[in-house]
C-alpha cells in the first residue's frame, strides 16, 4: 500500500486518509467499503497507541522509536520518485488551509536531506472536516503552551 496519509496530530484526532492510497497500483478505496473506512478504520488508527499498550501491557515506545527511525531514513535518504510519506512539520500556513505555526503531519517528499509538502492533492469535504478537527486541537495545544511562558 502507498499513498495513505496521516494528517495532523498524533492523537485521537489524527486523520488517516486512505483516499489517495493505492494497493498494487489500484485505488484502495475501490477494494473496501467506504463506510468502514470513514468509521472503524479511522477509529482503529486513532486509538492504535492505546491498543498497543493494552496488547503488550507495556509502553508503545518501541512503536514510536520505529516510526522515528523510518522518518529519519526517509528524510536523509529521500522518498522514491512520485511517492510521499507523512511527516509532522511546522506549517507555514500555505498548505491545505492549515494555520501557520503548528506542527502538523502532511504528505511530504524528501530529497537531498530536504523535505517539502506535497501540494495539490484533492481534498473532499469529509477530509476537510477531519483535517480541521486535528488542526484545531493542535492550535489549542499551541495556545496553551504559549500561555505558560
Amino acid at each position: 500500500m502507498s499513498g495513505c496519509i496521516i494528517w495532523g496530530n498524533h492523537s485521537s484526532t489524527q486523520y488517516p486518509d486512505a483516499r489517495h492510497a493505492t494497493v498494487g497500483g489500484k485505488p484502495a478505496l475501490g477494494a473496501v467499503d467506504a463506510a468502514w473506512v470513514e468509521g472503524e478504520y479511522i477509529s482503529k488508527v486513532q486509538s492504535r497507541g492505546a491498543a498497543i499498550i493494552e496488547a503488550r501491557k507495556l509502553s508503545s515506545a518501541a512503536s514510536a522509536a520505529k516510526a522515528i527511525c523510518d522518518h529519519m531514513r526517509d528524510w536523509a535518504c529521500g522518498t522514491p520518485a512520485g511517492a510521499y510519506v507523512s511527516m509532522a512539520v511546522k506549517s507555514d500556513g500555505t498548505h491545505y488551509g492549515i494555520p501557520e505555526g503548528i506542527f502538523y503531519s502532511f504528505p511530504c517528499k524528501c530529497a537531498g536531506g530536504e523535505w517539502s509538502v506535497v501540494d495539490g492533492l484533492a481534498i473532499d469535504e469529509f477530509s476537510k472536516v477531519k483535517m480541521q478537527e486535528t488542526a484545531d486541537e493542535l492550535s489549542e495545544e499551541l495556545s496553551l503552551a504559549l500561555s505558560l511562558l
